[in-house]
């Protein structure tokens, strides 16, 4: 694998975060930011979108001073009220200029140095998300066993009902191309967690290449998505994705 991804046209790529009360954890993640940002070879010039959704802990304000105190040029989107993550990822993709666009979580349970192994594929597959299920040594903090075995029976509905031949759509480390990104979330309208079955399938649907790419994964106990809360939207977001895509 090249260890260095050229940027020969100089232009700006952007990555976009979701955050939704992550007083704990907004620290360690800009800190991990500013870093990869300073050293980042290849002329790679960088926006990093935060997309606060509704926190009410302070999530904005120490973001926003953290910044400063880094030397980390950050836009802060805001949602007064929780709207979602597929909701806040939708308003930071569709508010970047980058090509391409990187969509990460606010734990960075997959490094960003792993974006690398995204971009090799990007000239001949236009959206490349990492997977936990295709090199499963290199997932060096599991979750616990149940929710592995309650991800692998998600995904065998997924398959089912969006997007066949994809092991793992949940993987919050994605890539792509500016212009792709923006026209599939431009088009999308689920706001929960469903958000990457819908974007997936929506690509299967216009006939754009996926690369499923194994990157390095740890997990982080202090998950924001609740088996019991979030399970049943989430599966009826799925289900329904078909009828909310119908085409007139």
């Amino acid at each position: 694998m090249n260890s260095e991804i050229r940027n020969p046209n100089s232009e700006i790529a952007s990555l976009v975060i979701p955050a939704y009360n992550e007083r704990k954890r907004i620290e360690p993640c800009l800190r991990s930011v500013a870093d990869w940002v300073r050293t980042l070879p290849g002329g790679w010039e960088w926006e990093v979108i935060l997309v606060d959704d509704g926190s009410t802990d302070g999530t904005k304000g120490i973001a926003r001073q953290l910044a400063a105190e880094l030397g980390l040029t950050l836009q802060i989107r805001r949602h007064e009220v929780n709207r979602g993550k597929g909701c806040a990822l939708r308003e930071g993709v569709l508010a970047s200029r980058g090509n391409p666009i990187l969509v990460s979580d606010v734990d960075l349970s997959t490094p960003l140095t792993e974006w690398v192994k995204l971009a090799e594929r990007l000239p001949t597959h236009p959206v490349a998300i990492g997977s936990r299920a295709l090199q499963e040594n290199l997932v060096r903090r599991k979750q616990p066993f149940y929710r592995r075995v309650l991800g692998k029976a998600g995904n065998l509905l997924v398959r089912a009902f969006a997007v066949p031949g994809i092991r793992d759509t949940q993987c919050g480390f994605k890539l792509f191309r500016g212009d792709v990104g923006r026209d599939l979330f431009g088009e999308a309208c689920v706001d929960g967690f469903a958000y990457d079955m819908e974007i997936l399938f929506l690509a299967r649907r216009r006939g754009i290449r996926i690369a499923e790419v194994p990157v390095l994964w740890f997990n982080s106990p202090e998950s924001k998505v609740s088996l019991f809360r979030d399970a049943l939207p989430t599966l009826w977001d799925l289900v329904r994705l078909r009828w909310l895509h119908r085409k007139n």
